[in-house]
Formats: C-alpha cells, structure tokens, sequence
C-alpha cells in the first residue's frame, strides 16, 4: 500500500563451504552445522565428491591454490556508524513524502539495506584470510503518470547503482538524503519531454550507465570460466577467445581498465578472493589492447592444462558461504582520461548525453547489445540542450569500445557498486563494483523507445 512504511527486516546467516583436492579434482560440501563432527561430515562428504569427479572432472595435475606468506586481513572503511532505526525510517519516510507531493507521482518507493559480513578462510589448517564488510545499498524510485503515459526516475538506476561499502557517509555521498524530490521533480518532467529522436548520433554517458555498459560488455565477456565453455547453457558464453589476450584491440587507445580490489568503499574491495589469493590491483585492458581475463587460480589453472595459458586475477568469489567460488568480477574499473564533461559536450556536433540505466538486454555471448537510460539530453552545436525521454542505444561490444573518442578526468568520475550481478548454477547473485568517469562514444545508432 502507497504512503505506509513497511516493516524493518532483520536476518542472521552463518555456515561454511568446504573443499577438498584430491587427485586432481576438487570436491565441495557446504553445512549450516559449525561443529566439528558437522565439519567432518561436510569435510567426508566433499572428498566423495571429489573421488566420483576421477577421469571425467578436472584431472589437473598441479594443485591451483597456493597458501600466501602471511594471513591477508581487510576491514572495510572507517565510516561514521549508522543511525539507530527510528532515525533511518524517519528518514526513509521523509524522502518518501517528498516523492508523493504531486499527485501525478503514482508510484515511489525509499529504501535502504545494511549487510554486515565476516568471512574467515583456512588451507590446510592454515588461516589465509580473515574479512571484514559493511555494506549499504540505498534506493529512491519515483513513477509519473499522466494522459496514458509513465515515467520513472531513481537514485540508481534498475542496478541500484549508488552501493558502497562504509555506513552513514555513504549513504550521504549516494544523494539519498533530499533526493526524493529531485527524482519525482525529474519522473514529472519527463513526462513533458518529447521522445528520444533516432539515428547515428555521438553519445556521451553519464558513469551511471557506464557501470551496465563496463559491467555487460567488458566484465562478463571476460570472465575466464565462459571463455572456456562454462555457463553456456545458463548465463551465456563469450566472444572473447583465449587467443585474444596480448594482442586483440578491445577498444581505442583511451581504453584503460583495472581490476582494483583496493578502493577505499568501492563495493567488492578486499584482500583476498574467496580462494585466498592475494588480490592486488591489475590491468586487464590498456590502451585498448585486451591483457588480462577475470579469472581466478583454478581457472588458469585449467587454461594451462588445456594449452590456452592466459593470465588472471583475484577474482574467484561465492556469493555465500553456501555456494563454491566462481570467476567473478569485483571492482571492474575504467581510469580516468583528461577530458573534462564541458570540452565533451562542446566537441559533439549531434549527440545525445545520457543518465541512469533502465533496461539492458545483452546476447548469450556478450557481444550484440541493446540499453536504455532513464534521462537524456540532445547535444547541439556543442551545447546542451532539450530533455528527452526514452532514450537508448545499441552496438556490438565488439566495436562499440573502439568508438570511445574522450575519457572524462576525475572530476566527472564516480564510484558505484550494484548488488545484483547474476551467475553460475546454483546461482549465485554477488555484489560487484564499477567506479567510471563519463565518455563520449562517436556515431553510435540511437533510438527511442516509442520509436
């Protein structure tokens, strides 16, 4: 029901995942029971698994996992400690009536989550890695609706864009707090706002969209365990191939992307993955030659056993401790250039600027693409200029990056992070994290979504 807070929900997990290697295959057991004879059980259990996967799993000759010099420790951010809940649903209801002060706002919603996590990892006997999270995930959306049409505008975009790891700044930093009037002010203007026009046009977004496009067309296409065949009857393949790495022109030279575990409050920073390998920043993509896949020890493991050696990263992670670790992405980052968002705008002759992701749709092998945004601005004869509505967008992963003609500086970049990344069977729903200035991308085919 519209206007009522719902109740507060509070829940508590713990369990434990356990592997074990045994004759080249790796065999694994997850258990809610922390004793030891539940332990055991699981241990036995695992090593069954382990023994059935003989001739027909794995059969890798080297052991992947490699215990580190030192037991790797991260504890998130120092941040200011969240408000007692009276004060957080006092907040939450007053952005909340700050969205329904026109009656034409026929839906709107406040949201926000706080995880706390603790994870513990031993080889051996051997403790490798002891973690500590806070995350925060706030969230406003906003629906208009008037003469047969709707609108909806959000703090974040439909990957609820603004997640972070800390507590009370990160939710200020996010522009939650007064941002239920914004985002209903914005949902009733685009009601007005005429239809996204369509054609070739140069295409400046905003890093809110970045983070889907970074996230679709670079991480997933990326992720080792598709490029050698997993997933494919689930999440998709890749039209990345192993031979690619060194050599293949990703995108155009102002493409510089880093997998960077450690930025402060960025959402999947860490020490180490969920295999214990020491995570440290790397470049999987500089100046716009492809370098690096997100694989973690395992995965390149099984790359060099098949004679396709490609190097990975920290990446292995489980979305619980119920789930075993896959390549995942984490913090997936495009560096900052040296153009600033005026000079963008003033190169682009006929263009469009667009904000927030709304929908995205995406082939099985990550390369066809089709998305759209919340909020778009026509760029003409360097200015900006009319609102528009439904704008979108479409390429090929495979070109689109080699379009990439300015990279924004620091002073238009931000840090997001979404809690919604999908994979693996069982599945497996991971928090991963996208910082991004804005880029302008030239000639690229826009459409509108009442086209």
């Amino acid at each position: 029901m519209r206007g009522v807070v719902q109740p507060a929900q509070l829940s508590t997990d713990r369990g434990a995942m356990v592997t074990v290697w045994l004759d080249g295959e790796s065999g694994y057991c997850a258990t809610a029971d922390l004793s030891a004879r539940g332990l055991q059980a699981a241990a036995d259990r695992a090593a069954q698994w382990a023994r059935a996967a003989r001739g027909r799993g794995l059969g890798l000759v080297e052991v992947p996992w490699q215990l580190p010099a030192a037991t790797l420790r991260y504890e998130g951010p120092a941040d200011e400690p969240l408000p007692a809940r009276a004060e957080l649903l006092a907040m939450l209801r007053a952005e909340a009536d700050a969205m329904a002060r026109d009656p034409r706002v026929v839906h709107w919603s406040a949201s926000l989550r706080a995880t706390v996590s603790a994870q513990r990892l031993w080889i051996d006997a051997v403790l490798v890695a002891e973690q500590s999270f806070r995350f925060v995930e706030p969230n406003l959306e906003a629906t208009a609706f008037a003469d047969g049409r709707s609108q909806t505008r959000t703090l974040g975009g439909q990957y609820n864009g603004f997640c972070r790891q800390g507590g009370w700044a990160a939710v200020r930093d996010s522009g939650m707090i007064g941002g239920g009037a914004r985002v209903a002010d914005e949902a009733l203007q685009l009601l007005c706002a005429p239809n996204c026009p369509d054609g070739p046009r140069d295409l400046l977004l905003s890093p809110d969209q970045m983070m889907l496009q970074i996230h679709e067309s670079i991480g997933h296409p990326l992720e080792l365990d598709r490029i050698l065949g997993d997933e494919r009857n689930f999440a998709g393949t890749s039209f990345v191939t192993a031979d690619m790495f060194g050599s293949h022109r990703y995108g155009s030279p102002l493409l510089n992307v880093s997998f960077d575990p450690g930025v402060s409050g960025e959402f999947a920073s860490y020490a180490a993955d969920d295999d214990g390998t020491a995570a440290r920043p790397q470049r999987l993509i500089e100046r716009g030659i492809l370098l690096r896949a997100l694989g973690g020890e395992l995965s390149q493991a099984r790359a060099r056993d098949l004679g396709r050696p490609v190097e990975g990263v920290a990446s292995a992670r489980a979305s619980g401790w119920h789930r075993p670790p896959i390549d995942r992405m984490a913090n997936l980052n495009l560096e900052p250039g040296d153009a600033t968002l005026e000079s963008m705008v003033a190169s682009v002759e006929h263009g469009v600027w667009m904000q927030t992701n709304a929908s995205w749709s995406i082939d099985d092998s990550r390369n066809k693409f089709q998305f759209g945004c919340e909020w778009g601005r026509l760029i003409e004869g360097g200015r900006l200029t009319t609102l528009v509505r439904n704008p979108n967008y479409r390429g090929t992963s495979a070109t689109f990056w080699r379009s990439l003609a300015a990279v924004g500086d620091r002073s238009t970049m931000q840090v997001l992070g979404t809690p919604f990344c999908g994979k693996g069977e069982p599945g497996q729903i991971a928090r991963v994290g996208h910082a991004s200035p804005a880029c302008l991308f030239r000639s690229v085919d826009v459409f509108g979504g009442e086209s």
